[in-house]
C-alpha cells in the first residue's frame, strides 16, 4: 500500500508538472536570454555615450564667457539632431554597410529585412543584437565626434556653419573613416587596432576642428600687439569640471560598451579606462606645476579627457599597468601640445586639438606598443610584447591616412563656407556675444545685462524680443 501510495503521488505530480514543462519548451531559451542581456547592455551603453553630450555642453559652457553660453547649448542640440538624422539616412550604411574597401554601399535608411541584416551590414555582423541597438550605439559615437569639432571654434563661429558642416561630417566624413577601420574597409583588412575609436571618433573630430580653427582665426583679444597669447578665462570652472566628470562616466559606455555584448571583459575594460583617466589627471597637473608653478584645475580636467581618449583604442588589448602609462603620458603630451598650439597662434578655447588630437594619436600608437598576445583579438601583439614593428606601423598608417583625409576634406568644406557665407561673425557681434546676435536670448540675462551696463561690451544691446532691432537675427 505504501508503494502504491508513493506511485500514485508521483503520477499526480507528473500530471501537474506537464503544463509547466510544455510552457518551458515554448519559453525563452538560454540563447534568447543571452541575446536579451546583450541588447540591454548595448542600449545602456548607448545612453551613457549619448549623455556625453551633456558633458560636452557643461565643459564648453564652463570654458566660455557668459555672453556665449546660450550659443553653446544651441549648437549641442542642433548638432545632435543633425547627427541622428544624417547617420540614419546615409552615414550608418556608409560606415557599416557591405560594399568595398572605401565605403559601404547598402543599407540606406535602415530599410533592411530582419533576415538580411548581417548580409547588408557585414561590418557589424559579429554582434547579434538587433539592428536598432547597433544603430543607436553607433549614432551616439558619431555625435561625440561631431561635438569635438566645435570645441576649438567657440565664441566666434556663425551658427549656420555648424549646421552645414554637421551635415557633411555626419553624413560622409565620419562614416568613411568608420568604414575603413570598423566596417570592413582597407584598414580593417590590415588589422588596425582601434577598439572604441581613438582614431575613428577622436582624431577625426580633432582634425576637422584644426581645419576650421585655422581658417577661423583666434578670438578678439586672444593675442596682444606683440603676438603673445593672452589668457581668456572661462566663466565657470565648477561647470567645466562637472562636464569632465560626466564625460568620464560616459566613457564607461564608450569603451566597455564597444564589446556590444554583456561579457566579463567589460569589467576589465572599465578598469583600464579608470586607471588611465586617473593617471592622466596626475600627469597634466604635474606638468602644470612644473611649467607655471601652480596646479591648473582646467588642465587637470583636460588631462583626464586626453587619457580617456588615449585609452579608447587599446582599452581591450592592454594590461592594467600599461593603461596607467598610457594615461600619464597622454596628460603630459596634452599639456605640452596645448602650450605649443597656443604659442603659434592657434586659438583653441577648449584644448580639443591637444586632448582629442594628440590623445588620439598617442592612444592609437600605444596599441602598437602595449597590446598583449593574449588580448590581441585584432591584429598582432605590440612592440613591447615581441610583436615587432608591424602593428605599430599599421597604427601609424591609420593615423596618417584618416587624420590627413579628414583634415583636408574639412579644410575644403570650411574654405568653401568662408568664401560664400563666411565662417565668422562680425567683430561687434563677437564683442557683444553670440547669444544675443545669433540666438536672440541671453544665457545669463541679469549678469550679461549688468556687464554691458558697466561698460564691458558694446553700447547697444539688442532686445531679443524686438525682431526689428538692429543686429538681431
Amino acid at each position: 500500500m505504501r508503494r502504491l501510495g508513493l506511485l500514485t503521488t508521483m503520477v499526480l505530480m507528473l500530471v501537474l508538472a506537464l503544463p509547466g514543462l510544455a510552457l518551458a519548451q515554448d519559453g525563452p531559451t538560454v540563447a534568447d536570454l543571452s541575446l536579451a542581456m546583450d541588447t540591454v547592455w548595448v542600449l545602456i551603453a548607448a545612453v551613457f555615450v549619448l549623455f556625453m553630450q551633456a558633458g560636452f555642453a557643461m565643459l564648453e559652457v564652463g570654458f566660455s564667457r557668459m555672453k556665449n553660453v546660450g550659443s553653446v547649448v544651441a549648437k549641442i542640440l542642433v548638432n545632435l539632431a543633425i547627427a541622428a538624422m544624417l547617420f540614419w539616412a546615409v552615414g550608418f550604411a556608409i560606415a557599416f554597410g557591405t560594399g568595398n574597401a572605401i565605403m559601404g554601399t547598402q543599407g540606406w535608411f535602415l530599410a533592411v529585412p530582419q533576415n538580411a541584416v548581417n548580409d547588408v551590414y557585414a561590418g557589424l555582423s559579429w554582434t547579434q543584437v538587433p539592428l536598432s541597438a547597433k544603430f543607436l550605439f553607433q549614432v551616439a559615437f558619431c555625435a561625440v565626434s561631431l561635438a569635438i569639432v566645435w570645441g576649438t571654434m567657440l565664441e566666434r563661429t556663425k551658427f549656420a556653419v555648424y549646421v552645414i558642416f554637421a551635415v557633411v561630417f555626419a553624413g560622409l566624413l565620419y562614416p568613411l573613416v568608420g568604414h575603413w577601420i570598423w566596417g570592413g574597409g582597407w584598414l580593417t583588412e590590415l588589422g588596425m587596432q582601434d577598439f572604441a575609436g581613438s582614431t575613428v571618433v577622436h582624431l577625426s573630430g580633432a582634425m576637422a576642428a584644426l581645419a576650421g580653427t585655422l581658417l577661423l582665426g583666434p578670438r578678439l583679444g586672444k593675442y596682444n600687439d606683440e603676438g603673445r597669447p593672452v589668457t581668456i578665462p572661462g566663466h565657470n570652472m565648477p561647470l567645466a569640471v562637472l562636464g569632465v566628470l560626466i564625460l568620464w562616466v560616459g566613457w564607461y559606455g564608450f569603451n566597455p560598451g564597444s564589446t556590444m555584448a554583456a561579457t566579463p571583459q567589460i569589467a576589465d575594460i572599465a578598469l583600464t579606462t579608470t586607471l588611465a583617466a586617473a593617471a592622466g589627471v596626475l600627469g597634466a597637473m604635474l606638468m602644470s606645476y612644473a611649467y607655471r608653478r601652480h596646479v591648473d584645475v582646467g588642465m587637470g580636467g583636460n588631462g583626464a579627457i586626453a587619457a580617456l581618449v588615449a585609452i579608447t583604442a587599446p582599452c581591450a588589448f592592454v594590461a592594467p599597468w600599461a593603461s596607467i602609462v598610457i594615461g600619464f603620458v597622454a596628460g603630459v603630451v596634452m599639456y605640452a601640445t596645448l602650450v605649443f598650439v597656443d604659442g603659434i597662434g592657434v586659438d583653441d578655447p577648449l584644448g580639443a586639438i591637444a586632448a582629442h588630437g594628440m590623445g588620439g594619436i598617442w592612444g592609437t600608437l600605444s596599441a602598437g606598443l602595449f597590446t598583449t598576445p593574449e588580448l590581441a583579438a585584432i591584429g598582432r601583439p605590440g612592440l613591447f610584447y615581441g610583436g615587432g614593428l608591424y602593428q605599430l606601423g599599421i597604427q601609424a598608417l591609420g593615423i596618417v591616412a584618416c587624420g590627413g583625409f579628414v583634415f583636408l576634406a574639412s579644410l575644403a568644406v570650411f574654405a568653401t563656407l568662408k568664401a560664400t557665407i563666411g565662417v565668422r561673425v562680425k567683430p561687434d557681434q563677437e564683442l557683444d556675444g553670440l547669444d544675443i546676435h545669433e540666438h536672440g536670448v541671453y544665457g545669463y540675462p541679469d549678469l550679461v545685462a549688468t556687464d554691458y551696463q558697466n561698460g564691458n561690451g558694446a553700447s547697444k544691446i539688442p532686445d531679443p524680443l524686438d525682431r526689428t532691432a538692429e543686429g538681431t537675427v
